[in-house]
């Protein structure tokens, strides 16, 4: 399963009594900062809250300070679950993504698809760097067993110094 960023200026509040409505849940939050928004989504078939609402802060900090002293905190005799909400999503019960417009994944497709062009672009250039560099280690090791192969002027004379250079030359080729 996908990890879902937390929005940290959101907050999930479970629990909610059945007479908790959207003006009660803003008054109990509102000591801790500026809320932009709250929210209780409806039950399509009872039009009534599913006990759950979503209150949003302006700031983090309000939000966390309101997360701290909320969660496990009592209101209409329920115990509240305040947590950081995770982003919304379309549910499409059984049908899932196809549930969804065709556009709705548009804008981070696009954002995916540069990652991954960026990426392949990363690997191309530290591929063809490692190339390089072992390109010029094995230039480096020619160098140094050609350095190894010249032998002083009197070996030359030595035709088994020179079977072995001849050997030594034909290998590195």
């Amino acid at each position: 399963m996908a990890q879902h960023p937390v929005q940290k200026n959101t907050l999930y509040v479970g629990g909610l009594a059945e007479e908790v409505n959207e003006a009660i849940l803003h008054a109990t939050f509102i000591p801790f900062g500026d809320i932009k928004d709250v929210k209780t989504p409806l039950d399509q078939a009872t039009q009534k809250h599913r006990s759950f609402g979503f209150v949003t802060f302006l700031e983090k900090e309000d939000a966390a300070a309101a997360m701290d002293n909320m969660d496990n905190a009592e209101l209409y005799g329920r115990v509240l679950t305040v947590n950081y909400a995770l982003p919304e999503r379309i549910k499409g019960g059984e049908q899932g993504w196809a549930a969804q417009p065709i556009w709705a994944d548009a804008d981070t497709w696009f954002e995916r698809q540069q990652q991954e062009e960026e990426m392949q672009r990363l690997q191309a250039e530290n591929r063809k760097a490692m190339e390089a560099a072992e390109e010029l280690h094995r230039k480096k090791l020619a160098e140094e067993r050609d350095g190894e192969t010249e032998e002083p002027t009197e070996t030359k004379t030595d035709p088994m110094a020179m079977a072995e250079a001849e050997v030594l030359k034909q290998n590195s080729q």
